[in-house]
């Protein structure tokens, strides 16, 4: 293990993600919270997907989405996730694996609750990763769920749409150099505690 990567850099890759991210968030011009999210099925079959980051806390890293989704029926059946940003403004690379777990009803409830009116709808009316026949089967659905919530101030939350929280088992940092000699270095978590002082030991990789 190296310590000259914690005194460069700290020995907390979840505030160094935090720093990274918002650096990105200052220059990226789309989406700087989009992640390349993998999961497998109960067959190791893999998959993968553009979702959004929406929090990145000592306690992991969080995202909502439609249980009943492709990604929700891999998530069941194996917890096993990983992840991947790229940001071209920044050169800057992360990559996190962990087990997923699901948050409250309540955690779930306050976020959606933030959502834009229409993006809620949204949620209603999309049987996210389902196949439909005709093109207009969606805008249909908007139509009955705009309907059915007209007289409604906060539109509830549907009970298959849930944060799911991703708790890191290793963290790896890559820094675009010149000559494809890139900086890579990597966190593995020691402890079940991802907040504790002494949770993480670090490498260099070599690119």
């Amino acid at each position: 293990m190296s310590n000259d990567i914690f005194n460069q850099y700290g020995n907390d890759p979840i505030t160094l993600f935090q720093t990274w991210y918002d650096e990105a968030a200052a220059q990226e011009p789309n989406d700087p919270e989009a992640i390349c999210l993998a999961t497998a099925d109960k067959n190791g079959r893999p998959s993968a997907r553009m979702v959004l980051l929406k929090e990145c806390s000592p306690r992991g890293f969080k995202f909502h989405s439609n249980a009943h989704s492709h990604k929700g029926q891999d998530i069941l059946d194996n917890p096993q996730v990983s992840f991947c940003l790229y940001w071209k403004s920044t050169r800057k690379q992360i990559r996190v694996s962990g087990t997923v777990q699901s948050v409250s009803s309540d955690e779930s409830d306050a976020y959606f609750a933030t959502r834009p009116r229409a993006r809620a709808i949204g949620a209603w009316a999309s049987q996210q990763s389902q196949g439909f026949d005709h093109e207009d089967d969606l805008a249909k659905a908007v139509a009955f769920y705009e309907d059915k919530f007209k007289d409604v101030d906060v539109i509830p939350r549907p009970d298959y749409w849930q944060g799911f929280l991703i708790v890191p088992d290793s963290i790896e940092f890559w820094i675009g150099n010149k000559d494809r000699l890139h900086t890579r270095f990597i966190y593995h978590r020691e402890n079940t505690d991802i907040a504790a002082e002494d949770c993480w030991q670090a490498r260099w990789l070599y690119p």
